[in-house]
């Protein structure tokens, strides 16, 4: 927790991130990557692929990729989250199977700074925006001088890739159950930030990767599918500061010593 805040709120940064699902041989597990110990914000933490939305996620372009009439709200905060997801960790959510060489040559495009679009052209991958479901909507907290206001989504791994690091941002990728990624950072081999771990907690009941998906809200209109933000409250207890978030939001516990969190 930081020790001074802005005298008044910092604007937050629209920003998305993709948590991608698999079965594995003890149940559910999620696509996590470690972040560079040099960046600025959450250096070396456990954290799902995402990032800053981008002007050119807002395309107008992005629309023909929804299958069956108007997109969602939502729809330039899909476009973002996969996009960060490929970026960052070399893995598409496309509508059909990618070969081996389609898939590294967008690798090679995004690494050479190509836009998203002309690179999923060159590859002949068609984004599955579709089959990302929202789970929740995390701000950052107003005492924070450097916030984000993060749209989270659920979505099936894509069946045959394997994670390849941007060695910028992410340096590891790991598929792992979310009650190992809590145990280990409970054991401080790892570092998780305030969302990261309460999506964890959240997703650590479920026994495989459908009973995760049925955690997401549904999207039932092109005005709808957004979820309410979650706005955490730095709240001074008797038993001391605490992070409150609200009841209703679907996640516990609703009060965290502010000494147990990390924030960046």
């Amino acid at each position: 927790m930081p020790e001074t805040a802005p005298q008044s709120p910092v604007p937050a940064h629209p920003a998305a991130t993709l948590i991608l699902l698999r079965d594995g041989p003890d149940g559910l597990e999620l696509l996590v990557m470690e972040r560079h110990a040099a960046l600025r914000f959450a250096p070396g933490a456990t954290v799902f692929p995402g990032g800053r939305m981008e002007a050119m996620d807002h395309d107008p372009h992005w629309r023909r990729f929804w299958p069956d009439g108007d997109p969602p709200a939502d729809l330039a905060h899909r476009v973002a989250a996969l996009r960060e997801c490929a970026e960052e960790c070399g893995v598409l959510l496309s509508r059909d199977p990618l070969a081996s060489g389609a898939l590294d040559d967008l690798r090679r495009a995004l690494v050479a700074g190509e836009g998203f679009a002309a690179a999923l052209a060159r590859a002949g991958a068609v984004p599955a925006l579709d089959r990302m479901a929202p789970l929740a909507r995390w701000v950052t907290p107003e005492m924070l001088p450097r916030r984000f206001d993060t749209l989270f989504y659920l979505a099936p791994a894509p069946e045959g890739q394997q994670p390849v690091c941007d060695g910028e941002e992410a340096v590891g990728t790991l598929w792992a159950s979310p009650r190992r990624l809590l145990a280990e950072a409970g054991a401080g081999q790892r570092r998780l930030v305030y969302a990261t771990r309460m999506i964890l907690l959240r997703l650590a009941g479920c026994a495989d990767r459908t009973a995760a998906m049925a955690l997401a809200r549904p999207v039932q209109g092109p005005g709808q599918g957004i979820p309410p933000p979650i706005v955490p409250q730095l709240v001074e207890t008797p038993s001391g500061p605490v992070l409150r978030i609200p009841e209703d939001c679907g996640f516990s516990p609703l009060e965290t010593p502010a000494e147990h969190v990390r924030l960046g």
